[in-house]
């Protein structure tokens, strides 16, 4: 099976918390503390493998996690690093963001591996607060948090050249004539469930050629396979537009060219404006007694189409008439053109709506004074040198940064009444109830 879409999430591993421990040793009864650091947790990080074709692997898993940072143990010692989760896909996959769409990341020219989500921080351990004031702190910090993001895979192959047209024109075929791919041919339609890639190797520089499947009215509204193969369009340059100039099956090859464009501006408008150039195939059965008929299909496309830039050329892709012709003209075309492939964007960064300082802090009721609770650490000390508590509106803020970060909360849950006294740094002040 041919997959080239996927939905998935990813969680990057969370950090390590940082630890609480202080040095026990004989004849050091009061060791100053030495809680060691945190872990980093894993990243996710996508890469691309040349092994890889299809997405098919991320149809049966569905979530990816990395491994988180392990937590700081006793004598300073560091918790190890999570390990990074690596997700191979194939060249040519576009990484967006579920919800919006945007794309995080385009797997493809120069771009072979890029970190999508990056682990926590690990936290740091109570060694790194001890001060000449505070020798003995009893917090840490915790890892900061795993972060979790769900994402759409989508496989856009990486091809010059576009064939396009609608089914059992010959698309195949010609493909198979000009390359060294050998795609399954059949006389019905759909006989192409998934695109094919060959490489046109010609004299001043040879390009990729992909058979385009599953074009039809409606196409653009998810008809048929339309939607599972039009974007697989959007980074070719030039299209063959291939169109069955006998009507065998008795359709329209000029109404056929306008059906197809159609769809194609109905995708992406961008993609009607590209180069195109149409190859009127199966001429061989045009005229099966070598003389021309009355009209003639490949004129009439000349004379619709050439006035607008678009040039026709007659071509048989079972006896390869005309074939060497119409490569000539489409290696004219992408020499005019830049040689640079076709690369997204990026249109969103998953990292910084993650950003958040986590620094740590503790409440506690003093051992040794009755009535009074202790919150203490860098949290708390960084809002206190800049904020002015003498002024109403500093006092006003104080007061919202204990009740946001939980810390009425805390103290409530310790029992605090309403008279008692809270001390925090060389600040005291007694509690009571809004």
């Amino acid at each position: 099976m041919f997959a080239d879409r996927a939905k998935i999430t990813i969680r990057s591993g969370k950090g390590g918390d940082g630890h609480v421990s202080f040095r026990r040793e004989k004849y050091i009864p009061n060791g100053g503390p030495d809680g060691g650091d945190g872990g980093k947790g894993g990243d996710v990080i996508f890469e691309i493998d040349n092994g890889e074709n299809t997405l098919i692997r991320f149809r049966h898993k569905r979530k990816f996690s990395a491994q988180d940072g392990e937590p700081g143990g006793k004598r300073r010692c560091h918790g190890s690093d999570g390990d990074d989760l690596i997700l191979n896909v194939p060249a040519g996959t576009v990484i967006r963001e579920a919800e919006s769409g945007r794309v995080i990341a385009d797997m493809s020219g120069e771009n072979r591996r890029q970190i999508i989500l990056r682990g926590g921080r690990g936290g740091r351990g109570n060694m790194n607060y001890a001060t000449s004031t505070m020798q003995a702190p009893k917090y840490a910090q915790p890892g900061q948090e795993a972060r979790e993001l769900e994402v759409i895979l989508e496989l856009k192959l990486i091809a010059d050249v576009g064939l396009i047209g609608f089914p059992n024109v010959g698309k195949s075929t010609l493909l198979s004539q000009v390359t060294n791919a050998s795609p399954k041919i059949a006389n019905y339609h759909f006989t192409t469930l998934s695109p094919n890639l060959g490489v046109v190797d010609m004299e001043g520089g040879g390009f990729v050629l992909a058979d385009i499947p599953g074009l039809i009215e409606g196409a653009s509204d998810g008809a048929g396979l339309g939607h599972e193969f039009l974007r697989h369009i959007e980074r070719t340059k030039v299209m063959i537009h291939v169109v069955d100039a006998a009507s065998v099956e008795g359709r329209d090859p000029v109404d056929d060219i306008y059906k197809i464009n159609l769809e194609l501006k109905a995708y992406r408008e961008e993609l009607a404006s590209r180069p195109q150039v149409i190859a009127a195939n199966k001429m061989d059965a045009l005229y099966p007694d070598g003389e021309n008929n009355a009209e003639n299909p490949l004129e009439r496309l000349k004379a619709e189409f050439e006035p607008k830039g678009i040039p026709v050329y007659g071509i048989s892709a079972a006896t390869g008439q005309g074939i060497r012709e119409l490569l000539f003209c489409v290696q004219s075309m992408l020499k005019e053109l830049p040689s640079k492939p076709v690369v997204f964007e990026p249109e969103y960064d998953p990292q910084p709506r993650f950003i958040s300082e986590n620094l740590p802090f503790t409440v506690e009721k003093d051992p040794k004074e009755p009535n009074t609770y202790i919150v203490e650490g860098p949290r708390i000390d960084r809002m206190l040198g800049y904020t002015n508590l003498e002024s109403e509106k500093g006092f006003q803020f104080f007061q919202n940064f204990m009740r946001e970060n939980g810390i009425l909360e805390q103290l409530e849950a310790l029992g605090i009444q309403e008279g008692d006294t809270v001390r925090i740094s060389d600040l005291q002040f007694d509690y009571y109830k809004e």
